[in-house]
């Protein structure tokens, strides 16, 4: 004999606080990294924590990136990234790339990078890093997440 199916009710979603939305949001678990860009002589890197691989095969990467962020444009125009990993013990690092780094040629913010097999910069003090070429880009309304295939680390 079968059983009646189950009613589900609606019950409608009250607003979200944004300070309550925040909290919550920030308690997903993320490691920081600095996000790598370059388009012709211009390069530049940005803080994040808006990474994931995405797929094994091909290895594919994705990083959230805000739309008015300079890393946007580099990654759109250039069509390449880097995810450099810190240690978890120097952090101090991810403060100042929070605005556009000042590029001397040898060092972004005072830290050495060199070019990595895309052109785009690579920290000489990460403990790892990857180098993507961008596959695909999907507008998600304030950020774009840029989808890379990994192309070296």
């Amino acid at each position: 004999m079968s059983r009646p199916a189950a009613r589900l009710s609606y019950v409608p979603a009250m607003a979200l606080d944004d300070e309550l939305t925040n909290r919550i949001t920030w308690k997903i678990p993320n490691a920081l990294a600095l996000v790598g860009s370059k388009a012709g002589d211009e390069r530049n890197a940005m803080t994040t924590s808006w990474i994931s691989q995405l797929a094994m095969e091909p290895v594919l990467i994705g990083v959230g990136v805000d739309n008015s962020a300079v890393t946007h444009r580099l990654i759109t125009d250039g069509g390449c990234f880097t995810v450099n990993l810190w240690d978890s013990d120097d952090t101090r690092v991810f403060v100042k790339f929070s605005k556009p780094a000042v590029d001397d040629g040898a060092t972004l913010n005072g830290r050495a990078v060199r070019a990595a097999t895309t052109g785009a910069p690579v920290f000489d003090e990460a403990i790892a890093w990857l180098d993507c070429e961008v596959r695909q880009a999907i507008d998600l309304g304030s950020h774009t997440l840029f989808i890379g295939e990994l192309v070296d680390a």
